[in-house]
């Protein structure tokens, strides 16, 4: 999305962060869709498919790795962060914990539980909603119909590998918008919606690793 020539954070934490980039990456754009939906009413949303085969061991390494700053109460992660993972890696029965992260059967759940949601909510939607699976010879394609750019079409540059999400840390463009820019939790603000009206987000949702 920075080589197309949006603004783009990863993760977006504090309100000046979410007001000042076009693109969201991840959190807590996965977790938060509908409340972003409802603040930014010109959003268009991109969820990302992954195969279940190649989704599990993925999740499963990145949850492992991640799991004790996620569930330490004297710091680790963000905790817009712990909130988003903690809700959408559990279930009705089943909280998120080592053991449940080792279950197929709990992570294809949460899976299904996350990609139910946002086909009902998105249900009959289709001019904000892409589904694309970037693995596919056509999602670059597919991706810049959705966003009506005449742009060369390209393939994904594949980053991340190895459970690792630390490729963003290492791009320099000046189009990266920090994640804690001016560092005011979003949460905790009453945003303005004068503000946010006009504001043609797009973000980039996925629950895949």
């Amino acid at each position: 999305m920075l080589e197309l020539g949006y603004s783009v954070a990863h993760t977006a934490y504090s309100e000046e962060c979410m007001i000042t980039a076009e693109v969201i990456a991840d959190t807590p754009v996965f977790c938060d869709y509908q409340t972003l939906d409802k603040f930014y009413p010109n959003a268009r949303f991109i969820y990302l498919q992954r195969s279940l085969d190649l989704w599990l061991p993925s999740i499963r390494q990145l949850l492992q790795r991640m799991f004790v700053n996620l569930t330490r109460f004297d710091g680790g992660f963000n905790p817009i962060l712990k909130r988003c993972y903690k809700s959408t890696f559990s279930t009705a029965s089943h909280p998120l914990s080592l053991e449940n992260i080792a279950q197929d059967d709990f992570l294809i759940e949460c899976y299904k539980q996350h990609q139910q949601g946002i086909e009902n909510y998105f249900r009959g939607r289709g001019d904000d909603l892409l589904v694309i699976n970037i693995s596919e010879p056509d999602s670059y394609k597919s991706l810049l119909n959705f966003l009506k750019l005449d742009k060369p079409i390209k393939h994904f540059i594949k980053l991340n590998v190895g459970g690792k999400v630390i490729a963003w840390n290492k791009v320099r463009d000046p189009l990266k918008v920090d994640s804690n820019l001016k560092s005011n939790n979003f949460e905790n603000k009453n945003l303005n919606n004068n503000n946010l009206e006009n504001k043609n987000h797009k973000f980039l949702q996925s629950i895949s690793a």
